[in-house]
């Protein structure tokens, strides 16, 4: 829950399982063959019959490297390390054999298992086919040959890391076992942590809190949205990823985590403090809602839906449904739905909470495979619970599958868009779980909005943007004091919310 939760469920076909019968490694290059194209959706079959084990000494590591040239590799799903090539084409019908070493460390042999299942995935599923403009098939040549030296499974998947980096999509990555668990766990709705939300900024790499959970510890210490993370525990956070500085954060519930914090609306260096924040049990309930009630133009005492959602966790749209259902038993006229900060989670769950909304067979998102194919994902008959004006708030927090719903919700109509322009997530990955237990995430698609927008660096601009200026200027039309309004009614971006939602109602339609 601490981390940006920017994956999507989009699970691909299962790859072809490791052979429990591969013959022991022999220290001597091998010659294999690829058998049929039986795999899912067509997905190619690869099987390793032998490996290499004796290239220990760093010139024969170098002429391995050099000796291997270029050549069209396929998956090779096996524990063993050595991999042989039959081209795909009659014409390039060529085979190569090409030899790695195998580790004799258990635990970097596991890790190097892991790499070559990472490596066939990213081969057949990443978005970038040219893979960042380089040879990926070399590439894993080259960190198979510097894994071998290494003595322990940490150092080995810091190889692994080392190499997805080079694709160049910081949302492409292998988390750890430990750190797969806890991205569940997450998903799920309740962990062990201080209650944040983290992301990169994808310019400057600075690790920015995006939300922070009401009432939770980081809260009561006075951590901010917009901060950023300089030191967890007196370590620097330099180079590291939103996942891996979420399990630092997270422990267990009693313990203290020491973190260093600079405060962005401050840019000195005396801005940067130091809190100790203890870890308690946080339950990630992804709703929270209320009841505004207010005066509309006319006089007439109406009722506005307030729901937050604050992530897209698997219990996202159900614990919306029921939301919806009792302020519609409450006489609520009209809705407000707050994605500010909600930095995105699991796209399935963004689509179900738009289903909630929209009726029909209405487009709610269009994906951009690795070949440039555009494919629209549709509702199936929907039927909106309310057909109530609808206004959504976002800003530069809300990102990934709140992207997705916002756009689905203002390109068919349903919701005008009120705050400021969008984080610009607009990628999609698929979750797999490895051998061993890690997990990797792989951007396979992009995604448009149902008007075609494109979203990914670009972000969506809202109908209205709350702004200072904004507010002063309608004052006296929103029929506000400030000083004496609720916390939700002073919120500036409400309030403007509030007067679109009587415009709207006003001319009798929904939006």
């Amino acid at each position: 829950m601490e981390a940006l939760l920017p994956t999507l469920d989009f699970k691909p076909p299962p790859c072809s399982p490791f052979s429990p019968d591969l013959p022991t490694p022999i220290s001597s290059p091998i010659r294999f063959c690829r058998f049929s194209n039986s795999g899912h959706h067509g997905r190619r079959k690869w099987r390793v019959l032998a490996a290499a084990s004796d290239f220990g000494s760093e010139p024969a590591r170098q002429r391995l490297i050099g000796s291997v040239g270029k050549c069209v590799m396929g998956f090779a799903a096996a524990a063993a390390a050595l991999s042989s090539v039959c081209c795909d084409s009659p014409a390039l019908a060529e085979s190569l054999t090409v030899a790695f070493p195998v580790s004799r460390a258990p635990e970097v042999n596991t890790v190097q298992r892991t790499l070559i299942e990472a490596w066939g995935l990213i081969r057949e599923t990443f978005i970038d086919p040219t893979f960042n403009h380089q040879d990926w098939d070399l590439k894993l040549q080259q960190t198979m040959v510097e894994m071998f030296p290494l003595k322990s499974g940490d150092a080995a998947y810091k190889k692994v890391s080392a190499m997805l980096s080079t694709l160049g999509d910081p949302f492409t990555r292998i988390i750890s076992p430990k750190e797969y668990q806890s991205f569940r766990i997450g998903n799920d709705g309740n962990l062990q942590g201080v209650g944040l939300y983290i992301n990169v900024e994808p310019i400057t790499g600075h690790l920015i809190v995006l939300s922070i959970i009401d009432g939770s510890p980081a809260a009561r210490v006075g951590i901010h949205e917009g901060d950023e993370l300089v030191e967890i525990n007196g370590e620097r956070l330099d180079g590291f990823d939103g996942e891996t500085v979420a399990q630092k954060l997270r422990g267990r519930v009693g313990t203290i985590v020491t973190v260093k914090v600079h405060d962005v609306r401050d840019m000195s260096n005396s801005s940067i403090r130091e809190v100790k924040i203890p870890r308690e049990y946080i339950k990630l309930s992804p709703v929270s809602s209320a009841i505004i009630p207010h005066r509309t133009q006319d006089g007439q005492l109406s009722k506005t839906g307030y729901v937050k959602l604050l992530a897209f966790s698997q219990t996202a749209a159900s614990d919306m449904e029921n939301t919806i259902h009792e302020m519609e038993s409450q006489g609520v006229q009209s809705y407000i739905l707050d994605l500010r900060n909600n930095p995105g989670g699991l796209v399935k769950a963004g689509l179900e909470v738009a289903q909630i909304w929209l009726d029909g067979d209405e487009t709610l998102v269009n994906t951009i495979d690795r070949d440039g194919n555009m494919s629209p994902i549709n509702m199936i008959d929907g039927h909106a619970i309310t057909h109530d004006p609808l206004v959504v708030l976002v800003n530069e927090g809300s990102a990934s599958a709140s992207e997705i719903l916002a756009g689905a919700l203002h390109d068919n109509g349903r919701a005008t868009l009120v705050g400021h322009k969008t984080f610009g997530k607009g990628k999609i990955q698929s979750v797999t779980e490895l051998h061993d237990g890690s997990a990797l995430f792989i951007t396979v698609a992009k995604y448009l909005s149902p008007a075609r927008h494109e979203i990914d660096r670009v972000g969506i601009m809202p109908d209205i943007q709350c702004t200072a200026d904004s507010l002063n200027s309608p004052k006296e039309i929103l029929g506000k004091n400030k000083s004496s309004a609720s916390p939700l009614e002073a919120d500036s971006c409400i309030m403007i919310a509030e007067h679109e939602l009587d415009i709207q109602q006003s001319k009798g339609t929904a939006s």
